[in-house]
């Protein structure tokens, strides 16, 4: 298997595509295997995709564009707004306010970015402030997305490692804001070493926060009542998602009356065409994850680090490095997809919670989309600014700052993790007796 993986990345660096890169390289673990059957192959191809978990993905994804569509998107723009306009890079701040607010909407880091550099990035320019600056805050602030639910990411995580998708969910909350705040206070402090002035010396008046958060009230409540609807089993994570495109469509057609039939098009190309993508790479990682079981790669794995480190926080660091690197050549899905089976039986082994470990991990290979030298957002948002990737990274320093304190909190806070998740489902259980409850 570590032939196969080698072959993988080295297809990777001569530019082939992600999907076709796993494809041929699980093929040729298959071609080193002739004792395996080769209908398996076939077979881990499309199980993979026919889980009945990942019918969340598509169906979040199609909700997204819809929200996005439907007048959601605009008023929850509004609110942050209304919010951060009399702090340092009141723009700059908008888009950290509305990556939190829109965690619950798009779901994909990626998505959120780029959707954020076409809706402020001309007017952050308009402003006088640098492209790549607006273009670094418009990327790195959809990290955010990474944990606020519900998360593209943490669905693929605990479908795969059989972690509880509603503890996953519910603990997101936490890091989630925490993140909000640091990335907050990177950027007004960037803005402020630039020059760039508030909108208004005073914060919003209480009559002006009220009557946005009541014209943004379907869009707030939207997190909420999929948190809720789960954790009393009135509904599965699965069909949360058509929840989702459900309220979406009610919301759009008949409270805000802003979809139209031309929009409603759109929306439907627009998720084919993420979905197309995203189910090839699911299809042939089914392939790759058979032949990292095959290869017993994770108990390989378990006992090396054992042998390096005895102490879980040492262990948390290393895979912490591990899952960066891996973040700066390799798209998020595939190393959650790849990896999560992997890793999940060694933190095991040293008592950490995967449903703690899931927010770290995820956070972490997420931000792999914001950093050099294949980071997906990072190359978006500089496309539509205009501007180099070197700049934009330039201007991201205090931002990667701010992630990895975040980081350093929830690797050594557990509890503050685990916080909402006990409250909400109870004490800490075995997920992997539980499943994806």
């Amino acid at each position: 298997m570590l032939s196969a993986i080698g072959f993988f990345l080295i297809l990777l660096f001569l530019g082939m595509p992600v999907a076709f890169a796993i494809a041929v390289s699980g093929f040729a673990f298959f071609v080193m295997r002739p004792e395996i059957p080769w209908t398996i192959l076939v077979q881990k191809s499309l199980s993979t995709t026919q889980s009945f978990t990942m019918l969340a993905i598509p169906l979040f994804i199609f909700a997204g564009n819809l929200m996005n569509n439907t007048g959601i998107t605009t008023r929850l723009i509004k609110l942050a707004n209304v919010l951060t306009g009399h702090m340092y890079g009141s723009i700059g701040q908008v888009s950290v306010v509305l990556s939190t607010l829109m965690g619950g909407v798009s779901g994909s880091a990626v998505a959120d970015a780029a959707m954020e550099c076409r809706i402020l990035g001309p007017e952050m320019t308009k402003r006088g402030y640098a492209p790549g600056w607006a273009a670094a805050v418009n990327c790195l602030t959809g990290l955010i997305v990474a944990t606020i639910p519900p998360s593209m990411g943490l669905i693929l995580y605990g479908t795969v490692g059989e972690v509880s998708i509603g503890r996953l969910f519910v603990a997101g909350f936490v890091p989630g804001i925490i993140m909000c705040i640091f990335m907050m206070i990177a950027t007004s402090w960037s803005a402020r070493h630039l020059g760039y002035q508030p909108d208004h010396k005073k914060p919003s008046s209480f009559h002006e926060i009220v009557k946005c958060c009541v014209e943004s009230i379907w869009a707030l409540l939207f997190p909420i009542l999929l948190i809720v609807l789960i954790r009393f089993g009135v509904m599965t994570p699965s069909e949360s998602g058509a929840f989702a495109v459900f309220y979406a469509l009610i919301v759009g057609a008949f409270i805000y009356k802003e979809l139209t039939l031309e929009s409603f098009k759109k929306c439907v190309i627009d998720s084919v065409k993420d979905l197309s993508v995203i189910t090839m790479i699911l299809a042939f990682s089914g392939i790759f994850s058979y032949g990292v079981v095959f290869d017993q790669l994770p108990k390989t794995l378990a006992t090396m680090l054992i042998g390096l480190t005895s102490n879980k926080y040492v262990l948390i660091l290393l895979i912490i490095i591990m899952l960066t690197v891996f973040g700066m050549f390799m798209e998020t899905t595939v190393i959650t997809l790849i990896v999560t089976p992997i890793l999940i039986p060694v933190i095991s082994q040293y008592g950490i919670d995967p449903v703690h470990f899931g927010i770290i991990m995820m956070t972490v290979v997420t931000m792999g989309c914001s950093t050099p030298p294949v980071g997906v957002a990072l190359y978006t948002c500089s496309n539509i600014m205009n501007c180099s990737v070197e700049e934009t990274t330039k201007y991201a320093i205090p931002l990667y700052i701010a992630i990895f304190a975040t980081l350093a909190i929830a690797v050594f806070f557990p509890d503050l993790i685990l916080l909402l998740p006990n409250l909400v489902y109870g004490a800490a259980y075995d997920c992997f007796l539980l499943g994806t409850l």
